[in-house]
């Protein structure tokens, strides 16, 4: 009888844990990642990767977000420059008790079909948002829709897409290319040119930051006795820019106009190959365009605030993620930098 007692006792402490067990289950797959989708909070096997299963159960826990950044390639200063602020701003969350997962990601080179598997790649490891220097305005547009529909967030930094974003940061090119004519006007008259050639050389007619710039560039030489030959398309390739910036010097074009890093460091480098035959000015701060400035081969030009979307950027994709307001578009501003400032971009 003894017996019977004890197995009947026995079975019913194992019923108890076993239901105790499936309950505390239960309640784990209910938590949320924070970004208003479930969290997986079971085991790695369930979903087979045991990278993407722990980055959820820590999103669950206590706020953790995974980011991306892809930008157009990996050969500008420029976009190191905004990996800069976006890992100053991943510091100060994490200081603040927030977790963040970042990543950056980009082509080697200015390719469309490598930034759509860039962005492929960060919806399969689980982004929760993507901040995007778009390589052009249509081409990753159904990818982005992918994105958008799998809860990412997106964030514009530099040069935005088509496609509907929570927020952009980026300079006003075209208000800057405007202010790059008028610098390089006002440099060629001080010389006592008021006429000539002038030659352009930028990215392609795609991408929209630098298509702005040239637009505004044109404008500023309305009404003046100018000409500004056809621009010369190279990819920000700054070999292949310098070889075209030659070729309008062989021209006799007296002043030449670089619309991103690379193709700024092409006008300059053909400028002092020559012998300084002409006025260069263009956009963007690398070691290399701050040397031509230095040494007279380039007027200046037009810095931009690439930590700045960066760092803005994060924050963006933080406060969209918990579902607070993203903000305004940001203007994030420009200056032209000349032998007068250099020291402050050293």
């Amino acid at each position: 009888m003894k017996r019977k007692v004890l197995s009947i006792i026995l079975g019913a402490v194992m019923i108890a844990a076993t239901l105790t067990g499936c309950g505390s289950n239960s309640a784990e797959t209910g938590k949320t990642d924070g970004s208003g989708n479930g969290a997986a909070t079971q085991d790695a096997s369930k979903n087979g990767t045991g990278k993407e299963a722990g980055t959820k159960a820590a999103g669950a826990a206590g706020d953790s977000y995974k980011i991306y950044l892809i930008t157009m390639d990996q050969m500008d200063q420029y976009w190191a420059n905004i990996d800069k602020g976006c890992q100053q701003a991943v510091s100060e969350l994490q200081a603040e008790g927030t977790g963040v997962v970042y990543k950056w990601s980009a082509p080697d080179k200015k390719d469309d079909a490598q930034q759509i598997e860039k962005i492929n790649n960060a919806i399969a490891d689980g982004a929760q948002a993507i901040l995007l220097a778009a390589n052009g305005p249509t081409a990753v547009n159904a990818s982005l829709k992918e994105a958008a529909e799998a809860g990412i967030k997106i964030v514009y930094v530099d040069s935005p897409a088509d496609y509907p974003a929570v927020r952009t940061l980026s300079t006003n090119n075209e208000e800057a290319g405007k202010t790059a004519g008028q610098a390089l006007i006002d440099a060629l008259k001080a010389k006592g040119i008021t006429s000539g050639d002038i030659g352009i050389i930028s990215v392609n007619t795609s991408t929209d930051s630098t298509m702005n710039r040239e637009n505004g560039f044109r404008s500023a030489f309305e009404g003046t006795d100018f000409n500004i030959l056809e621009t010369q398309y190279c990819e920000g390739e700054a070999a292949q820019s310098q070889n075209a910036a030659s070729n309008f010097l062989a021209q006799g074009c007296v002043g030449l106009y670089g619309c991103n890093e690379g193709s700024t460091v092409g006008v300059g480098n053909a400028i002092r190959e020559a012998g300084g035959a002409a006025v260069g000015i263009g956009f963007d701060t690398s070691d290399a365009i701050l040397e031509l400035i230095d040494q007279g081969y380039l007027l200046g030009a037009m810095a931009q605030n690439p930590s700045t979307m960066g760092y803005e950027g994060i924050k963006t994709a933080v406060n969209a993620i918990q579902g607070e307001p993203a903000g305004e578009n940001l203007d994030t501003g420009v200056t032209q930098v000349t032998k007068d400032n250099l020291a402050d971009y050293k």
